[in-house]
């Protein structure tokens, strides 16, 4: 760290605390050139990439639209809230694990299927049906062959 005041490169650690609730970790600091002390803070930061629509548009990430399409396709079903949550966060992961600045919407709604699918087989197809445009009977009947076909590999 470069002092602010003499822009020397050697400082060194005299305190540190950590704030849990707001994930900073706060230093004094000494200048081993000029001996003046600062104060420093860290924090993490994690930025979500943002979000490429079909038509082209951006933007930016929502956590509780996830959390709401997510709850929205559980409705009425025996899902408790933390196991969504759990999927949410895993999905969370997955984009920040991409390292991307912008990713397509498209891959989202992948990852979502891939949770919901290992939550409750009902939900996936609800989602499905929304996430894939279903026009036909046909199209529901593709989705239950797919559940059909993982369940089967699986066993």
């Amino acid at each position: 760290m470069r002092c602010p005041f003499c822009q020397n490169q050697d400082t060194q650690v005299v305190d540190t605390r950590s704030n849990p609730e707001a994930n900073v970790i706060r230093r004094r600091r000494r200048c081993l050139k000029c001996d003046k002390r600062f104060t420093t803070y860290e924090r993490v930061e994690l930025r979500m990439p943002r979000l490429v629509k079909k038509d082209g548009s951006r933007t930016d990430f929502d956590r509780d639209k996830l959390m709401g399409s997510m709850m929205l396709a559980l409705r009425k079903r025996p899902v408790a809230t933390d196991e969504v949550e759990g999927a949410v966060d895993r999905v969370i992961e997955r984009l920040l694990s991409l390292g991307e600045r912008e990713v397509p919407s498209s891959r989202v709604g992948d990852f979502v299927m891939r949770e919901l699918a290992k939550l409750d087989k009902i939900a996936y197809i609800r989602f499905a049906s929304v996430y894939r445009s279903f026009e036909t009977p046909d199209d529901f009947r593709e989705a239950v062959q797919e559940v059909k076909a993982t369940k089967k590999r699986r066993k």
